[in-house]
This record gives structure tokens, C-alpha cells and sequence, in this order.
């Protein structure tokens, strides 16, 4: 009823009978003369002119043919009232915002392969590192970024000793002996004395590739009276495959005088406690090495100069960044068609941010012709300053790469 009577309230039925005039007369007991219909917003407004329907007995009465009239929408509707809950913010989008970011994390984290080699080891899934085998060994992985691969899509050998020095670090500040320096004990700090690497001895098995995850473990061990011994260990995060060996001699040095140092008893008796009893993972390459000089050497690099970022907190150039420099003179043909599996370095002198140096290298065991073809090719290489002093001698031996790599499929 209310539907019908709404509908002919827009749409009046023409009166039986009008007068000449074309006014409608009244039909029963409503008056349709009072109906205009205007636009009211979009809408057909509709005012009622008719009469109060009678009571009988106190309740209304509806005449036959009486129309009900509906409110239109701007008439009825009010504003709802101003309260503190429809006053705040709009909770649903937040919460589904904070769902899309948790879910699109748990993605990323599935993707990724953290599951251990063994069960009894913890899990580093953020590569923050933990003490492992009775708090004497310290392990932190490490995923190979796209930014530390070279020319031939595998890790670099400055990534791979990049990675071995952070861990050596971040094992004395886990320890809680990283006093406010570089890698010096509280002892150590109070005396101005800093370690200093004195000898160098890497063995690659396989270079890792862009994504894999290498699990580095390292631990430290006494060398001699004076020197400390800390070896490292590389493996494949998955698959537990042995990458890389390394082994290093540290002794101390006065950080204001730049002299070599005994160590102090009250610095012993801070590391003694972390040194393990064991044989070096390397057995050490007994080997002199050669002295080079203009003309021993095939090939000469000069005018080699550290920058601001090739210096440490103490001041001398990162000894990773003497590796760079020593393949600097290295052969095109060696770096394009052979692999680096093994490097033995003596470091002898630090240089600073004037320094000026020559990188220096022979190569023996081969035709310098032919290294294209050659299998086995070792270098003997010298880096030293311009007016001669040495800094560091090394060897590096290499091998051929015995197959052309492919983006995603690399072979060694």
C-alpha cells in the first residue's frame, strides 16, 4: 500500500471529471489541487494538501481513496549524532595495512632456506653470529650480494677475506672483549696497543655465487711467545661443502709509536682463556718468498694510492685492500682464464692515506705466451713503496676454469 500510494502521488490518475477551466475538483475527501510536482535535487518533491483523516473512537481512520504521502530523503534523514566512537579513525585499514606487511614478510622468509646443517646448532637467521663448541669457536653466515661477485658472476677473494675479517671482529666483540677500538681488549686499550696481521695463508676450494649462504666459522689459537693464531673455516650454508681454509699470525702493536709489542700478562689473561688447543686448518706453507724487483718481475702496476675508505679506525689501510692491489700487476689472461686457489701473504710494513705504492709480479710455471692454455700457473708478487720498502710479498697459485660459466649455473 504505501509503495502504490507513493507511485500515484508522482503519477496523479487524471480526474472523471474538469471543468472548462482544466482545474480539478475534489475527489471524495482529498483535495489533488495542492499537488506540485518540482526538482527537488535529481528528486520529485511532492506537498500534500489534504485533509486530517477523521477518529472514530479515539483511532485514525483512513477514507476510501486516501493517499499516504512519503517523506522524500532530505526530509527524514538526520545526521547521526557526534559521539567519541564514530568520531575515530578507521581501525579496518590499519589492521589490513599490518596483515599485507606481516604476510609479505612471512613470504620473504619462507623463500629463504635457514635451516641448519645439524640440529644441535642454533640458527642465525639474520647473520648476527653466536658462539658455538663450548664458547671457544664463533660461526656467522654470510649471503653472497650481487655487488661482491666479479667479472666471472662468483664471489670475489676480497669478499671472501672481507668475510673473514668481519668475523674475526665481531668474535671479540661477542666475547665481550672489544674495548672502545679496533678489535683491542680493554687491557689492550688502556696500553695503546692494536693487533696487526704478520703472515696469511688462504686455500679456495669453490668460490660461492651470487644468493648462496656461506657459513664462516673461526677461533683463535697461541702462535709462539708473542703471536696469536686465529684460523677460519668457510663452508656452503646448505650443503655443508668445505669452500675455503684460511690461517693468519697476529702479533701487537703500540698504536702511537707503530713498534711492535711483547704481550702484556694482563692481556693474556684476557684471550688465553678463548685460545683452542689444536692443529692450524692449514698446514703451514714453509716455502721463502721471493724478493722481487724491476727485473725479476713480467709485469709492473705504478702509482698505486690508497683512499679515505681504504682506511681503518686505526688509521692504516684495510688488509684486505693490499689484495687488490697486488693483483693490480697480475696478467689479464691469468684473472680471465684461471681461478685463484691458494695465496700466501707476509705482511712487513703498513702504509698510510700518502702512501704511494708499486705492485709488483712474476710468473713461473709457464709460458707467459700461452696462459691462456696453461693449467697450473703460480705468481710470485711484491707490493712496496715508492722508495722501495716492502710492504707485503706473496704467492698465489691458480688453476684453469674448466668450464664457461653461465648466469645461474656456475662451474669451477
Amino acid at each position: 500500500m504505501v509503495a502504490t500510494s507513493a507511485t500515484s502521488s508522482f503519477f496523479p490518475a487524471p480526474s472523471s471529471s474538469l471543468d472548462p477551466n482544466g482545474k480539478g475538483n475534489k475527489v471524495t475527501s482529498t483535495n489533488f489541487t495542492g499537488l506540485n510536482s518540482t526538482p527537488n535535487n535529481g528528486r520529485m518533491k511532492v506537498k500534500p494538501n489534504a485533509q486530517a483523516p477523521p477518529k472514530i473512537n479515539g483511532k485514525k481512520v483512513g477514507l476510501p481513496g486516501s493517499v499516504e504521502i512519503m517523506k522524500t530523503d532530505t526530509e527524514t534523514s538526520q545526521p547521526a549524532p557526534r559521539t567519541f566512537i564514530n568520531q575515530l579513525p578507521d581501525w579496518s585499514m590499519l589492521l589490513a595495512a599490518i596483515t599485507t606487511i606481516f604476510l609479505a614478510a612471512e613470504k620473504q622468509w619462507m623463500m629463504l632456506d635457514w635451516k641448519p646443517r645439524r640440529s644441535d646448532v642454533l640458527m642465525d637467521p639474520f647473520g648476527l653470529g653466536r658462539i658455538v663448541q663450548d664458547g671457544l669457536v664463533f660461526r656467522q653466515n654470510f649471503s653472497i650480494r650481487s655487488y661482491e661477485i666479479g667479472a666471472d658472476r662468483s664471489a670475489s677473494i676480497e669478499t671472501v677475506m672481507n668475510h673473514l675479517q668481519e668475523t674475526a671482529l665481531n668474535h671479540v666483540k661477542t666475547a665481550g672483549l672489544l674495548e672502545n677500538g679496533f678489535g683491542s681488549t680493554p687491557e689492550m686499550f688502556k696500553r695503546n696497543l692494536i693487533w696487526v696481521v704478520t703472515r696469511m695463508q688462504v686455500v679456495v676450494d669453490k668460490y660461492p655465487t651470487w644468493g648462496d649462504v656461506v657459513e664462516v666459522d673461526t677461533w683463535v689459537s697461541q702462535s709462539g711467545k708473542n703471536g696469536m693464531r686465529r684460523d677460519w673455516l668457510v663452508r656452503d650454508c646448505n650443503t655443508g661443502e668445505t669452500l675455503t681454509r684460511a690461517s693468519s699470525v697476529w702479533v701487537m702493536m703500540n698504536k702511537l709509536t707503530r713498534r711492535l709489542s711483547k704481550i702484556p700478562e694482563e692481556v693474556r689473561a684476557e684471550i688465553e682463556p678463548y685460545f683452542v688447543n689444536s692443529a692450524p686448518v692449514l698446514d703451514e706453507d714453509s716455502r721463502k718468498l721471493t724478493k722481487l724487483d724491476d727485473k725479476t718481475a713480467d709485469y709492473v702496476r705504478s702509482g698505486l694510492t690508497p683512499r679515505w675508505s681504504d682506511l681503518d679506525v686505526n688509521q692504516h689501510v684495510n688488509n684486505v685492500k693490499y689484495i687488490g692491489w697486488i693483483l693490480e700487476s697480475a696478467p689479464v689472461g691469468i684473472m680471465e682464464r684461471q681461478k685463484l686457489k691458494s695465496m700466501t701473504l707476509e705482511y712487513r710494513r703498513e702504509c698510510g692515506r700518502d702512501s704511494v705504492l708499486q705492485s709488483l709480479t712474476a710468473v713461473s710455471g709457464c709460458d707467459i705466451g700461452n696462459l691462456g692454455t696453461a693449467g697450473e700457473v703460480e705468481c710470485q708478487h711484491l707490493l712496496r713503496l715508492q722508495d722501495g720498502a716492502e710492504v707485503v710479498r706473496g704467492r698465489t697459485e691458480w688453476s684453469s676454469k674448466t668450464q664457461t660459466t653461465t648466469w645461474g649455473n656456475i662451474s669451477q
